[in-house]
């Protein structure tokens, strides 16, 4: 077997969409599971459809991903140049066309758009939907015609001369064997009137010239294969193999796209996800591991990916399994490195003198997104209004009566006491529990209500009180006795 290759080909249009990153992905680990080469290679022979600064996104989300490619426009892997706009001012793809015509396989087309209007069918019965069949019309051109257009400077593109008869049956690795009738492949246009070569004949020249051996793609591309095929048997060279990926969908079932909020790598890093999370993730999106295991580092992945465990079923895009998932890698992260992440969102929200650290520590295991930081730490810099009905709790068999007791007891103790560290606090109110013979949460939750003003909270009242310090935790607990009494 020869030396796998595979490639990711993006075009500079923007925002590296989930599906792209997915397609980048498997393409990595099918040439990294066999020891094998991944290739970069920018198409871009769209150019209406370019956006400055899309190729600086391609790079930078490859790096951050770890799909480091072996070649590409910064790699010259022998087989280059890369950026097929590149290619093609060098004639590459206009020199396998003019062969193409030569052996009968395509020929010149000076159709106008006027002329191509009125090829237009519907394909619906509310006639929404139209598409234009070619009718081959300039195949029946003589070589004089063909040459007195040329010379007369008449735009042109070069088409495929597709069989009309007979069915083509190609194999894919995932969907398996698929014949189609040739009367459904349209001539295809091999190079358009501003001398761009398609995508779908850059493909195939470009496959070819650079040793792929699996092409990856989603299965939109389906469609295309028997005409790549066509192509790869007019010039007499091998077809490489095929791997389409299902479609992804939103949670409606709907092909995902922008409007949903979270189409690309971009959104999600934005949405508070990591770039870890976020590539696990897409990895299981049409992929079934062997065995039960759902967190995989990238180098896991390598070791585990076989493409042919791929679905043919469109895989559901869910973000609130996304979010459990990066919650995950949150709570197995280095405390250190979560702090670097985290500490922008915590001085969002807190601008006091108190340890960042330490409410980062708090945070770390329960929360699932970045942005969750926020609604869980606002009471560190403020306490906000809140209803005294807090103080009752059925569990803890507290009642805004009894917690004012508790809170007027616990007072003096802590005022007492000069040692704010969440060891030392829990030890006087854990004498003062057991000097009173109460539960522990009978006294920690009009502790930790009154410090806070909420009812769910990171961490414990003397964690709490901790990183607030005896100064402020002491104005909150007189403000909760104030408050029960105005409400008794």
């Amino acid at each position: 077997m020869s030396r796998v290759r595979t490639r990711f080909a993006p075009s500079p249009t923007g925002r590296m969409h989930v599906g792209n990153l997915r397609t980048a992905l498997y393409a990595y680990l099918i040439a990294k599971h066999e020891d094998g080469d991944f290739m970069l290679r920018i198409e871009d022979t769209d150019q209406e459809r370019f956006v400055e600064g899309a190729l600086d996104i391609i790079y930078h989300t490859l790096e951050e991903t770890g799909l480091v490619h072996d070649e590409g426009p910064d790699k010259d892997g022998g087989v280059g140049p890369y950026v097929q706009s590149v290619r093609n001012a060098s004639g590459l793809y206009l020199k396998y066309a003019k062969q193409l015509i030569e052996q009968g396989s395509a020929y010149y087309c000076f159709c106008d758009k006027e002329r191509l209007a009125s090829l237009k069918s519907s394909v619906s019965e509310d006639g929404g939907t139209e598409i234009v069949v070619y009718d081959k019309h300039c195949l029946g051109l003589s070589k004089e015609e063909v040459e007195e257009n040329l010379k007369a400077g008449k735009p042109y593109v070069i088409r495929f001369n597709m069989p009309t008869e007979g069915t083509t049956t190609f194999q894919d690795d995932i969907y398996g064997e698929i014949t189609v009738p040739n009367e459904e492949l349209e001539d295809l246009i091999l190079i358009k009137s501003d001398g761009y070569p398609t995508y779908n004949f850059a493909n195939v020249i470009d496959d070819h010239l650079m040793g792929i051996t699996h092409v990856v793609r989603g299965n939109e591309y389906l469609s295309s294969a028997p005409k790549y095929n066509k192509i790869y048997e007019a010039f007499g060279w091998e077809v490489p193999t095929y791997v389409h990926c299902p479609l992804i969908t939103d949670e409606n079932h709907k092909k995902l796209s922008k409007r949903c909020g979270h189409s690309s790598y971009e959104d999600l890093i934005d949405q508070g996800f990591i770039t870890e999370a976020v590539v696990n993730y897409v990895a299981l999106l049409g992929w079934c591991p062997a065995g039960n295991q759902e967190i995989f580092s990238l180098e896991e992945l390598v070791k585990e990916f076989d493409y042919r465990h791929m679905s043919k079923s469109p895989a559901v895009f869910d973000i609130v399994k996304l979010r459990w998932m990066n919650g995950e890698y949150f709570k197995a992260m280095d405390e250190e490195c979560f702090y670097r992440m985290a500490e922008p969102y915590i001085r969002e929200v807190v601008t006091r003198d108190c340890d960042l650290k330490k409410i980062a520590g708090l945070v770390r295991t329960r929360i699932e997104v970045l942005p969750d930081i926020r609604e869980q730490i606002d009471f560190f810099e403020e306490l906000l209004q809140y209803d005294t009905s807090m103080y009752c709790h059925k569990k803890m068999k507290t009642n805004e009566e009894k917690s004012l007791s508790v809170l007027e007891e616990v007072l003096p103790l802590l005022e007492a006491q000069e040692d704010y560290s969440n060891d030392a606090l829990f030890a006087v109110l854990k004498g003062y529990v057991d000097e009173k013979g109460y539960k522990t949460g009978f006294v920690m939750w009009p502790v930790r209500t009154a410090v806070s003003g909420k009812q769910n909270t990171p961490g414990g009242a003397t964690e709490i009180m901790e990183i607030l310090g005896k100064e402020e935790s002491l104005k909150r607990i007189r403000k909760g006795i104030e408050l029960l009494k105005e409400n008794l």
